[in-house]
């Protein structure tokens, strides 16, 4: 890492390293370290569980009238690989992540990558600095983003989620296909799945046409990389509880 690149990144982030060997461990992705235990990735699974840390008790003090199965929902959304991809690429992070000749374009980063270094440069603030530094950091870069997702989290539709990103990033909306359905008339149960642009995601059970649709649609969302499996399956638990 050269000192262009260093003073860079600690601009970027606000934050001058007294170990600057942590923000070059958060900065180098597998694609060009001689092993992988010399990139990011160890750095990437502290700082998932710092970061959840944070926004956990930022919720429970920011929010005293939400119950536990609303603040789960409002931290899905706000941890998601989305969520930090996007705070990542406001902070310019690509441009200082150390990568090798495997990813095409910085500029065409995928948002799984983003999130992963916003992830490990939480945990090089959190090992550098301690923890009320790295909760500072969070909160300034996140602040923002934990009031507009509180704002909608209760009507999180991921239907809607799916139709952005799939407009924006594939140039085609998706289509919802049911599949099958079962039970009586006054009980049924309807499978449904997502196609877009010809390609057919997971399918998923529902209880009304409705939430079979939003579950449908946070599978094809899991696996285009926008949501990881945790946060699906907390948002699955969270749709079973209402």
């Amino acid at each position: 890492m050269t000192e262009e690149t260093r003073a860079k990144a600690e601009k970027a982030i606000g934050h001058t390293f007294r170990n600057p060997q942590l923000l070059k461990e958060a900065l180098t992705h597998a694609s060009i370290a001689d092993s992988r235990l010399h990139s990011n990735e160890r750095m990437e699974f502290l700082g998932d569980a710092v970061l959840d840390m944070i926004v956990c008790e930022e919720l429970y003090r920011r929010f005293p009238q939400h119950l536990e199965g609303e603040l789960t929902k409002i931290k899905s959304a706000v941890v998601s690989r989305r969520t930090c991809s996007e705070v990542a690429l406001e902070l310019a992070l690509q441009e200082v992540l150390i990568i090798g000749k495997g990813i095409s374009s910085r500029e065409s980063m995928p948002l799984s990558l983003a999130a992963n270094v916003y992830e490990a440069i939480v945990a090089a603030i959190y090992l550098d600095a301690g923890f009320e530094c790295v909760k500072e950091f969070v909160l300034r870069t996140m602040s923002s983003k934990i009031d507009t997702l509180a704002a909608s989290a209760h009507q999180q539709n991921y239907k809607a989620v799916l139709q952005q990103h799939a407009q924006k990033v594939l140039g085609c909306g998706p289509m919802y296909e049911l599949l099958d359905e079962k039970g009586p008339d006054h009980s049924k149960c309807f499978e449904v799945c997502v196609c877009i642009d010809g390609r057919r995601f997971s399918s998923a059970w529902g209880p009304n046409k409705k939430q079979a649709e939003q579950k449908a649609a946070l599978l094809a969302l899991e696996e285009l990389g926008v949501y990881d499996s945790r946060e699906v399956d907390e948002a699955i638990q969270t749709m079973a509880s209402e």
